[in-house]
């Protein structure tokens, strides 16, 4: 009962506190908005690309090689693409030269031989990626075809499945603002550590450490009770965050949401167990830019501002270890992935560090005359 007392008068506390409130609703939702807006463009997938046009010539080629060309630009048409045959005596590569075709493409039982406009990208990395395909499977259907088998189906009217490709990744991706949602959410429940920081030291500061210890109530309940508060009202901070997030600009938290409270609400209290340690290592403002830096940090390399890729050397170690990091991948990974093994694991590593922490502190408590 005395840590239910305890945690109840810590939330009124934090609640009275109006910078405080504002701060942990009002800064992740700015960033939020700044960056998933500015850097929306970052996150798309799509390039809208028109005319493209290839020329070639086909001669020399097989009965079998000229209806599988055919079907091919058919094809290739009906997506959008022109594949023109050039008229005898035009030079094809001269053509690509002038910027009159993105590519041609000279077909022969030999071989295709492919030359580009180097000024066309994108467009020439699309054609080539298509010939590419269409050679592995004619080479296929002939080595069915030298084989005695065939690439038909037994009434021979439909193509039989010679390869079957799979996506290793998720046909969801996050946009900009799903993804600095996360990000922000992730990132706020960091800056749980500068409050949990003072939870001990303030008791100082107020001169009330004396009176607190002298009442009837053990260390270890008041240490229970404050813990128990600051998780709950930073939880509330969060949720309300995702909230806003969500109503407000759209952001998909998918169809895991208890999966991904849990992650959040582990990684508050290993974030408050971090806090307590440093303030009772460090005491007064050396501890809040200790963990001042260590957030910003943390946020850096853990993906907090820009997706991270693989870092090498230190900044790759200390980028791995993030807490930020671990946690953004498994709450990503389990709203856009559908699983939620992702997000199970991050808050096992959560859990486990703020067992840790709070060990740590509890430990160090015990060793004091007063809390």
């Amino acid at each position: 009962m005395n840590t239910l007392h305890i945690a109840k008068k810590e939330i009124v506390s934090a609640l009275r506190n109006k910078s405080t409130f504002l701060f942990m609703l009002a800064f992740p939702i700015a960033l939020m908005l700044i960056l998933g807006l500015a850097l929306s463009n970052a996150f798309s997938g799509s390039i809208e690309i028109a005319d493209v046009k290839m020329a070639y010539k086909i001669d020399q080629a097989s009965p079998e090689l000229a209806a599988g060309w055919e079907s091919f630009a058919k094809a290739a048409e009906e997506s959008g693409i022109e594949i023109i045959a050039l008229p005898p005596g035009q030079d094809g590569k001269q053509a690509v030269i002038e910027a009159q075709y993105a590519a041609f493409a000279d077909v022969s039982d030999k071989g295709i031989a492919y030359y580009d406009n180097s000024r066309s990208t994108i467009e020439s990395n699309i054609l080539q990626g298509m010939l590419t395909s269409f050679a592995d499977r004619y080479n296929l259907q002939a080595a069915f075809a030298s084989a005695g088998l065939s690439s038909q189906t037994g009434d021979g009217q439909a193509p039989a499945q010679l390869v079957k490709a799979t996506s290793l990744t998720a046909d969801s991706q996050p946009n900009s603002m799903d993804y600095y949602a996360v990000a922000m959410t992730t990132m706020i429940a960091l800056y749980a550590a500068l409050n949990a920081a003072s939870l001990i030291e303030s008791e100082r500061t107020r001169h009330t450490i004396v009176r607190l210890s002298a009442a009837p109530v053990s260390k270890a309940e008041i240490f229970a009770g404050k813990v128990l508060g600051s998780t709950f009202i930073n939880a509330i901070f969060l949720v309300t965050v995702m909230l806003i997030s969500h109503f407000a600009f759209g952001a998909n938290w998918g169809d895991h949401p208890v999966q991904v409270l849990l992650v959040l609400v582990t990684e508050v209290l290993m974030s408050i167990g971090f806090g307590l340690a440093a303030g009772m290592i460090f005491r007064g403002k050396a501890s809040h830019s200790f963990l001042l830096i260590f957030i910003q940090i943390a946020s850096f390399v853990g993906g907090a501002y820009f997706p991270v890729t693989d870092f090498g050397g230190f900044i790759g170690t200390v980028s791995y270890y993030s807490p930020l990091r671990w946690n953004n991948a498994g709450v990503i990974e389990t709203v856009f992935g559908g699983d939620a093994a992702p997000a199970l694991q991050a808050a096992g590593y959560n859990l486990a560090a703020a067992i840790f922490l709070l060990a740590v502190c509890m430990f160090l408590i015990r060793r004091r005359e007063t809390i």
